[in-house]
């Protein structure tokens, strides 16, 4: 079974990914923020190793994931996506952080 999510990137993701606005992405059960990510990269490879590491599959250091007002940055890959993630309530954001001095 799949479900759809919506996500929404950065801007200079969204350029080289060549959308606009916001993605409406399926992807396949159990929902969790790796299948999401899995999807994203399938349905734009042009994004493979901007979000995760290619190798080792881990977040950037530089990019944050949000949804429901929550960092889920640092919760496992595994983890379920939240209820109105997947009922199409809320948007799954992928951010990127601000460094600098």
């Amino acid at each position: 079974m799949t479900t759809t999510v919506r996500v929404k990137l950065p801007t200079h993701l969204r350029r080289l990914a060549k959308v606009e606005g916001e993605i409406q992405l399926p992807i396949e059960d159990p929902p969790t923020r790796d299948t999401l990510l899995d999807a994203l990269e399938r349905a734009y490879p042009q994004l493979r190793g901007t979000v995760r590491d290619t190798t080792t599959g881990q977040r950037r250091a530089f990019v944050r994931f949000f949804a429901c007002e929550e960092d889920l940055s640092n919760t496992a890959p595994d983890t379920a996506l939240p209820a109105p993630v997947l009922s199409g309530a809320e948007p799954f954001l992928i951010i990127g952080a601000m460094a600098g001095g």
